[in-house]
């Protein structure tokens, strides 16, 4: 089977928006690829490096949503990124090869240096994270990495390292240790917020995967609609509604019908088409919810699961780590 590879960092509990951005994506990819899915805690520490306080109990949150959204370990290997130290070695090996400019360009970088206040960005680990990304990815050889659009230029900088890895230290024969993987773009629907911008948690308006559901009808309730239903009797579009856009990622074709002939037509109202959505959340977070408190309810299962994750996920790192060594001629 090709390889996938991706990861997510512990902010804390998931929301609608890395559910539908990557996770609903991951638990397809675990029945068509062999699969490395890891929690990046290392990476919180690019932003977060003067509280460390929430990395611990974020991982432990981010793992039982990883698990009550689907993923399997039966057909993914789950891990946390700091229990496999391979990473931090490879990582080093590729600050001694890789350009200052490269690292400089990546789109991401001024961009978060603008948006994220409060906190002093000018450090190698903020600048230099896209290269522990590369060796979070290229330790494992993977043929795929499962990202969205925004992600692109990343996995295009892990490109770049792996050339140029393989130009000063060939394996064997003259082969390449570290293939370039390929980007399978995640298909990532338009998921707005409660208050019709992106969802986000950095804005405040998330649907977390373990909302009960009188929390879901609450959050909605409120939520933008299409500013030209003024009134009542005023007939709206759902292609230019935030609830529209929800019932498109969570209706049935059935409800969606209803929607727009309710809306187009103001024979329903926008409290009764976000009842309506409502329920469809409701319907897609009941199973994630059943499964998570099951692992809740067993922590012991889940120390396990993660400890099964180091041991696969050291073993094939340690793998690509013996050619790395050789190659460099080094440790």
């Amino acid at each position: 089977m090709k390889r996938v590879l991706s990861g997510m960092r512990p902010t804390g509990k998931l929301h609608l928006g890395n559910y539908m951005g990557a996770l609903h994506n991951w638990v397809r990819l675990q029945h068509e690829y062999e699969c490395y899915f890891f929690i990046a805690d290392w990476h919180a520490l690019t932003t977060d490096y003067a509280d460390t306080s929430q990395i611990r109990p974020n991982t432990r949150e981010v793992i039982l949503d990883f698990l009550g959204a689907g993923l399997d370990p039966a057909h993914s290997v789950l891990f946390v990124q700091s229990d496999i130290k391979q990473h931090a070695e490879l990582h080093l090996l590729f600050s001694m090869i890789t350009p200052l400019g490269w690292l400089e360009r990546v789109p991401t970088y001024k961009e978060q240096q603008e948006n994220i206040t409060g906190k002093d960005l000018s450090t190698y680990g903020f600048l230099g994270y896209p290269l522990l990304q590369s060796a979070d990815i290229l330790i494992y050889q993977p043929d795929f990495v499962p990202v969205g659009q925004d992600q692109v230029a990343h996995v295009e900088l892990t490109r770049e390292v792996a050339r140029r890895f393989n130009q000063f230290y060939p394996g064997a024969q003259g082969s390449e240790i570290l293939p370039e993987p390929q980007v399978l773009l995640t298909p990532s629907p338009k998921l707005p917020g409660t208050d019709g911008r992106k969802m986000s948690k950095s804005y405040g308006n998330t649907i977390l995967l373990t909302d009960p559901e009188p929390v879901v009808r609450q959050k909605l309730k409120p939520m933008v609609t299409d500013p030209a239903r003024v009134r009542r009797t005023d007939p709206g579009n759902p292609d230019v509604c935030p609830v529209g856009d929800l019932h498109k990622v969570f209706s049935s074709q059935e409800t969606l019908a209803k929607v727009y002939d309710g809306c187009t037509t103001a024979s329903i109202g926008c409290i009764e088409c976000k009842g309506w959505v409502a329920d469809s959340v409701v319907k897609v977070l009941q199973p994630i919810q059943e499964r998570r408190a099951g692992y809740e309810a067993n922590p012991k299962k889940v120390d396990e699961i993660l400890e099964d994750g180091k041991q696969r996920a050291t073993t094939r790192a340690e793998q690509t780590m013996v050619e790395v060594r050789s190659a460099v001629g080094i440790g």
